[in-house]
């Protein structure tokens, strides 16, 4: 069903992505004629067609170390920290690697303990746990031992089901390993003792986790084959998501206000359009900076990502009436770098006169140029205004995100591209993308061959020739690069 997942077969065997069998054997001997190692190979279809990395969430009540311990998983001081509780930050997802394993990270320390209880608090970090991990790491401070805190943690974590891996903080040495002993009281199993500052314990600990994390996320996209879409409305405050989803339910089935960030949990809905049953998401609008948040609108902006990665289509509203913000520019930016298919809906249409299109259109070409592949809808969610053009933009997208072409097809299409535009000359050498296959779908994934390193200009040059041949419309293209090795350098 779907090529995201790896396949549940032995585990010796190689994930060959979208390709079949037979396919998959063409493509390894040309691989091989052309000089490539096989493994090699093997391994960037793998990387290529995996799909979506495992999650792990880090978590805890606030000043056990969770941000110094996702610098030191990381390996670099990103994740701001302060020796004080509730300090947020800007970007809360990294991407780790550990034993040659790749998966994204996920600090979810930022709490507001003056605007929310910490009841609200702990409960709404477990909930993002249970939304968007696939295994999580609760650290504990080590020295103070468990609390009330922490206890209330374990408990929602146990409701979550989710693979756990306790990690007892600030053990700096033997001494310390006594206090992290007692914390096998908390019933999740062995502690792991860290000093995330220090370093030490680490290595074990991600060793852990590594065997808690699956090879490759399930994939939550509907419910069954067949089974409803998922369609997450995101966007800006105020710019009219609860209104857009209220207009095509039918009813009022979410509050409106026009105070800007009513909705704080996302709420699904499943909704009939056009014969075809879509579960929409109308989540939380998403505040200009995390680290600006406090309590309640910092949680919504987390739920708001997690709603994006379990959706397959992400409907972007922005307000027509008012000028495209560095605010939508970075929703846009997370819902590509989620890899899912994307449609823009500009609302509040009927309120523009000419002037104000004639700049609008002005600015989407310079500010959303890189997704001017994404269907475009110009709707009123107040007066219903062209509401039957958003179903038709949302299948498009599903229809672009979905598309695989034969090998042989892109291989026929690499080979006339190069012949008639090849890679400009780089200090007397001239790489030359020898060929190529896609490894995955959902969104379409590729990985080409080549003879040399190849600039960041030719490779979206190849994509854009590969959209005007093959559509994609509405779906993010991801594409790897392959160089071989010296032959000589080979038979060494």
């Amino acid at each position: 069903m779907n090529d995201d997942i790896h396949s549940g077969g032995s585990g010796e065997e190689h994930d060959h992505g979208a390709l079949g069998d037979a396919e998959y054997a063409q493509f390894m001997e040309l691989a091989a004629e052309e000089g490539f190692d096989v493994e090699d190979v093997e391994g960037a279809i793998e990387a290529a067609g995996h799909g979506p990395l495992p999650v792990l969430a880090v978590v805890g009540r606030p000043n056990v170390g969770k941000s110094t311990l996702v610098n030191r998983i990381i390996g670099r001081r990103e994740a701001v920290v302060e020796d004080k509780p509730g300090v947020t930050r800007d970007r809360v997802t990294y991407e780790a690697e550990w034993a040659g394993r790749r998966f994204k990270v996920v600090d979810t320390g930022g709490w507001e303990q003056d605007v929310l209880g910490i009841d609200a608090s702990v409960a709404a970090q477990a909930e993002y746990a249970i939304e968007a991990a696939d295994a999580v790491v609760f650290v504990v401070d080590a020295k103070v031992g468990a609390t009330d805190t922490d206890e209330a943690v374990v408990r929602l974590l146990r409701k979550a089901g989710k693979p756990v891996v306790l990690c007892a903080n600030k053990v700096d040495g033997p001494s310390g390993e006594a206090d992290a002993a007692y914390l096998w009281s908390l019933g999740l199993g062995e502690p792991q003792p860290v000093s995330a500052l220090h370093g030490r314990g680490t290595g074990d600990m991600l060793d852990k986790v590594l065997e808690a994390l699956p090879e490759a996320p399930e994939q939550s996209f509907g419910t069954a084959v067949g089974g409803p879409r998922r369609i997450a409305l995101i966007g800006r405050p105020n710019v009219g998501k609860s209104s857009l989803l209220n207009k095509v339910a039918g009813e009022e089935r979410v509050v409106v206000n026009e105070l800007a960030g009513t909705t704080r949990d996302p709420v699904d809905e499943l909704i009939e359009l056009g014969g075809v049953t879509w579960k929409f998401v109308d989540t939380a609008g998403i505040r200009k900076r995390v680290h600006l948040q406090q309590g309640a609108d910092y949680y919504a902006s987390l739920r708001t990502a997690a709603a994006v990665e379990k959706a397959e289509v992400a409907v972007i509203l922005l307000d027509a009436s008012d000028s495209i913000s560095v605010q939508d520019q970075r929703i846009v930016t997370m819902a590509v770098e989620a890899g899912r298919a994307i449609v823009l809906a500009f609302n509040k249409w009927d309120t523009l006169d000419e002037e104000r299109r004639y700049y609008l259109e002005r600015e989407i070409e310079t500010e959303l140029g890189q997704v001017a592949w994404a269907p475009r809808v110009n709707v009123s969610a107040r007066t219903g205004r062209h509401m039957e053009k958003l179903v038709p933009a949302i299948e498009t997208a599903l229809a672009g995100w979905e598309t695989r072409v034969p090998t042989g097809r892109l291989n026929a299409f690499l080979g006339e591209l190069v012949a008639a535009h090849p890679h400009p000359v780089r200090g007397g050498k001239q790489p030359r993308i020898l060929f190529g296959t896609q490894a995955g779908t959902r969104p379409p994934r590729f990985v080409l061959f080549a003879s040399g390193f190849i600039e960041a200009g030719y490779r979206r040059f190849i994509e854009r020739r590969l959209r005007e041949e093959f559509g994609f419309e509405g779906t993010p293209i991801h594409i790897s690069v392959r160089v071989r090795e010296k032959r000589g350098a080979k038979k060494k």
